[in-house]
């Protein structure tokens, strides 16, 4: 299941060639007590696990570096790039996050704590909170998401070239847009 990979001037670690990894071993496995399964959408979702959990790792002992969180890196980054005045309802960050309401304010209650960001009533609904970064958290998610691309950038161009790294995004993308 190891396949060469084209030369790159870029990358010297784009032009070796991948040893069998513990997926291949697992398909391998499979191939021996049942070969009539093709296992190469094993292998696909296999790796793609845990390049997820290992990426997931390496950017929480990044975002550590700044006291928070991959979790509570997700609430001020949501807020950043809502633009200014980087402000949204409890609603709206749950929703794009895709956390309950409880998850969410525990997020908050340690953000707000920490000073990164601010609860306020809505002028628009008595009912309402308005969340908003303060300039702390803004300097926060600005250092700390610049950090994180350079572990993101480093990993992939010890693998990749730029054009593999094009070509992986647009193949993974067509892969969840049939999920």
């Amino acid at each position: 299941m190891t396949t060469a990979k084209t030369t790159s001037a870029t990358s010297p670690a784009a032009a070796a060639v991948p040893a069998p990894d513990a997926v291949d071993a697992i398909a391998a496995q499979w191939a021996e007590v049942r070969p009539d399964l093709e296992t190469e959408p094993m292998a696909v979702y296999g790796r793609i696990y845990r390049i997820s959990r290992a990426m997931g790792d390496r950017m929480e002992k990044e975002y550590a570096r700044f006291g928070i969180g991959r979790g509570e890196f997700d609430v001020i980054a949501t807020l950043r790039r809502s633009g200014e005045p980087y402000t949204l309802s409890p609603r709206q960050l749950s929703a794009t996050l895709m956390l309950t309401t409880g998850g969410m304010t525990g997020r908050l209650d340690k953000l707000e704590k920490a000073g990164l960001l601010l609860r306020s009533p809505d002028p628009n609904d008595r009912r309402g909170l308005r969340v908003s970064l303060t300039e702390r958290g803004l300097r926060l998610v600005d250092e700390s998401v610049t950090a994180g691309l350079a572990v993101q950038t480093e990993v992939l161009s010890a693998a990749l070239d730029p054009a593999e790294t094009a070509q992986l995004s647009a193949l993974l993308r067509k892969l969840l847009a049939a999920h």
